[in-house]
């Protein structure tokens, strides 16, 4: 596999990841009991971390190419043969 190729598929599972890390950056501003604002939505977030998101999505991209690169490497995700072509 080229680099280019692993960069853009590993760019495509961090681009996903965010799918699954948030979903659990729910905490709505009226659960914490925090003022809300004039014109605040109560269903939005109370405070919003991104840099911590973006550290949970590198690490579940990273793990996510890990293991699709294990499989590429052992023949398990061999695209000829996941394409019927073998």
């Amino acid at each position: 596999m080229k680099w280019t190729s692993a960069l853009a598929i590993y760019l495509l599972f961090w681009a996903f990841s965010a799918f699954f890390v948030l979903p659990f950056h729910g905490r709505k501003a009226a659960d914490n009991d925090v003022p809300l604002v004039k014109g605040q939505e109560p269903g939005a977030p109370a405070n919003i971390r991104p840099g911590r998101i973006l550290v949970q999505m590198t690490i579940v991209a990273t793990v996510a190419f890990l293991l699709y690169y294990l499989a590429y490497v052992n023949g398990w995700a061999d695209p000829n043969r996941l394409s019927g072509r073998n």
